[in-house]
């Protein structure tokens, strides 16, 4: 939706890179709600069948729920679900549940208020976030899906913390391990959490045993509480890379197609758009992107030290 974020957390939009001299998208660049709708339907013509709604932060894109209302009507999308910070969901719950908004991701990486504003690098209350979530469910915003991202020596005390009130609230929680998303976020192996630290730290409380995957190229591993507690995700992008399974695309907020998180570059679909290419013109584009691509990044990191370009996560949506 945009490339701007009302936060800057380290691991994604660094505030020495991202500072008020950083050049955003000027927003006659960014595709109109119309534009994506149209690349929507061709998306579905070729399969798709769920749409995620991300940033930067979505929530700044002004009148998103007129975006949500046009994506219901399209034939074949059957999911539309929305990531934020959730610092501006309680203003707008509502409005994007009437417009028929499906799901909410919420990404939360700690729940003290200074681990939060840390790790947010933003002097923003943590209950504007805990205020977003509630006014989600009472929406009927559900299942609300909570996304925690652990750096080691920043909020790796939140972990059995954030579990336990996930527990108590029945939300979705799915631990993230910190990747190398850009080139900006100085990134060290040494400042990676694994999985299997995650899950230990939670199992010394909750004993927990894998549960089979929801859907294939579902990219978190779930587990399962065995006092019936509810479930626990861990996505292990880089110490169990996943790109063999991996289905998804995304499209930058001016219509750019990406076919990895870590991509250099992307596949630049607003001339079609724009030159009002027909929905064949341009699902013929989409599959042939999709067909060719060989992407594995995840997978050479494993295996020795890649160096390459990479675009910025707040760009493509993580």
């Amino acid at each position: 939706m945009t490339d701007r974020c009302n936060l800057r957390c380290p691991y994604c939009m660094p505030r020495e890179v991202f500072g008020p001299e950083h050049a955003f998208l000027d927003r006659d660049e960014l595709l109109t709600f119309e534009e994506i709708a149209r690349v929507v339907v061709a998306f579905v013509s070729v399969g798709v069948d769920k749409v995620r709604l991300t940033g930067g932060e979505p929530l700044l894109r002004r009148g998103l729920h007129d975006l949500v209302a046009m994506l219901t009507g399209i034939e074949g999308l059957d999911d539309i679900a929305l990531t934020t910070n959730g610092v501006l969901l309680a203003h707008q719950a509502e409005a994007l549940a009437t417009a028929g908004l499906n799901r909410v991701t919420v990404s939360l990486d700690a729940l003290d208020d200074e681990t939060f504003q840390l790790a947010a690098d933003a002097k923003v209350p943590v209950q504007s976030v805990l205020d977003g979530i509630e006014a989600a469910r009472v929406a009927g915003l559900d299942p609300i899906k909570i996304n925690t991202v652990i750096r080691r020596d920043l909020n790796e005390h939140e972990i059995v913390p954030l579990a336990g009130w996930a527990r108590d609230n029945g939300l979705r929680l799915r631990f993230i391990e910190y990747m190398d998303v850009g080139t900006t976020n100085g990134w060290q192996k040494d400042d990676v959490v694994s999985a299997d630290e995650i899950l230990a730290a939670i199992d010394n409380e909750w004993p927990t045993e894998p549960v089979a995957p929801d859907r294939e190229g579902q990219p978190a591993e779930q587990y399962r509480y065995l006092d019936g507690g509810g479930t626990v995700g861990v996505i292990a992008s880089v110490t169990k890379p996943f790109c063999r399974t991996c289905s998804r695309a995304r499209m930058s907020a001016v219509g750019e197609l990406f076919t990895c998180l870590f991509a250099t570059s992307g596949h630049d679909l607003r001339p079609l758009v724009r030159d009002d290419a027909t929905e064949g013109e341009l699902a013929a584009a989409i599959r042939a992107v999709w067909s060719g691509r060989t992407d594995r990044y995840s997978e050479e990191r494993a295996g020795a030290q890649v160096v390459r370009p990479r675009v910025e996560m707040s760009y493509i949506g993580g």
